[in-house]
């Protein structure tokens, strides 16, 4: 489920379970990725590569660690940090994840706008999330519409549900299957 905190309809399962393959950039006998194996990809990644763009245009990516959670991808960052600054101006994100192996694996691009979370309840679930991912090394406390850590500062906490979602097949047949949500 995509869950709340968006107002979009939620895309039919029969979306999620098929994607469409994009032949150009597929061998001539692929399949399309399914979405369970794309869900499996995000859930279990360790680190992560947000892209986002400075006001002047430029890139910045930064690796990150997140948790996809009911369909969505959460990350945190520190309101006097670039990607916070980025987001401020133009919420829209790309956040990579995979194999850096040529010929192995899945990867995935996540693309859509990075939403603030401050609900002290959807919060609690968050930190919990990362505690069970992470371990207690990333125990947060929820205070004050944000993420706080002992020894550090406050962590704002974004959520992107996903627009659109890509995956490159690397192992076996080449393939390139896409997803996109309204």
């Amino acid at each position: 489920m995509l869950g709340t905190g968006h107002n979009r309809t939620e895309p039919p399962e029969d979306d999620m379970a098929n994607g469409t393959l994009d032949s150009r950039f597929s061998a001539p006998a692929a399949e399309p990725s399914g979405w369970a194996e794309v869900d499996a990809v995000l859930a279990a990644a360790g680190t992560y590569w947000l892209t986002t763009v400075r006001a002047d245009g430029r890139p910045h990516v930064t690796p990150l660690i997140a948790v996809w959670h009911e369909q969505r991808l959460f990350f945190t960052t520190g309101d006097g940090e670039q990607k916070a600054r980025n987001l401020a101006a133009n919420p829209q994100v790309a956040v990579t994840t995979g194999n850096n192996g040529l010929k192995e694996g899945l990867d995935v691009v996540v693309e859509g706008a990075a939403v603030r979370v401050r609900a002290r309840e959807r919060l609690a679930v968050l930190a919990d999330a990362w505690v069970r991912k992470y371990g207690e090394e990333w125990r947060f406390e929820v205070r004050d519409g944000d993420f706080w850590h002992p020894g550090g500062g406050a962590a704002g906490v974004y959520e992107v549900a996903p627009a659109k979602v890509l995956a490159f097949r690397k192992e076996g047949t080449y393939a390139q299957t896409r997803w996109r949500f309204d």
